[in-house]
């Protein structure tokens, strides 16, 4: 999963729009290819951010690229899009744009906003390098993979306990801290689980 670029757009309604904010990582494009696959990525977030209407997000697919575009119009009349590849998941984008909007409209003044050349907002940088991951856009995306993990392990464990089996009946028989009784409840529970596995 990749991140090639992350911008903030200038969209008003009818009128052109223009990059107020961009980042990309175009390091895996040999150095003669970045200046234009870089001004692609410009013209691709600038088009997307035109053809999106205000209040509404969209996905749009162009060869091996993917842009997600949310357009959130308003009074600034921002746009954020993301230009991935095909299988970065499309909830941590738009979290990440969502994230991206709000922090770039609290920190820059809407006045500088005619003067895209004034702006400055170093952070997108860091929003391009931290989100390259998915789990750190999406909380559900980052819980769910601790849970697989979780689960890994906890099936590792079981199976290593399984491989021991008979190493365990000689532990319970030869247990001092072990009741005669709950020695015969561990082989009778033993003996009709194996009848019902068998079956």
């Amino acid at each position: 999963m990749k991140i090639y670029s992350i911008a903030v757009i200038l969209s008003p309604p009818g009128g052109p729009s223009a990059v107020l904010s961009q980042a990309s990582d175009l390091s895996s494009f040999s150095f003669l290819q970045r200046g234009s696959v870089g001004e692609f990525m410009n013209f691709f977030s600038k088009t997307v951010a035109d053809r999106t209407q205000q209040g509404q997000r969209q996905t749009v697919q162009e060869n091996n690229y993917t842009a997600h575009v949310y357009n959130r119009g308003g009074a600034e009349q921002l746009a954020g899009v993301i230009i991935t590849d095909q299988e970065y998941p499309v909830r941590p984008a738009f979290s990440l744009l969502s994230k991206l909007l709000d922090d770039f409209a609290a920190k820059v003044p809407q006045s500088l906003f005619s003067n895209p050349g004034a702006i400055n907002f170093p952070d997108i940088n860091n929003y391009l390098a931290k989100y390259q991951d998915p789990r750190h856009a999406d909380n559900i995306m980052r819980v769910q993979a601790e849970l697989d993990e979780t689960k890994i392990i906890l099936h590792k464990t079981m199976e290593s306990v399984l491989q021991r089996g008979e190493k365990l009946d000689d532990l319970v028989d030869r247990s001092q801290a072990l009741s005669m009784q709950s020695k015969m409840f561990y082989k009778t529970a033993k003996k009709q689980n194996s009848c019902c596995t068998v079956m």
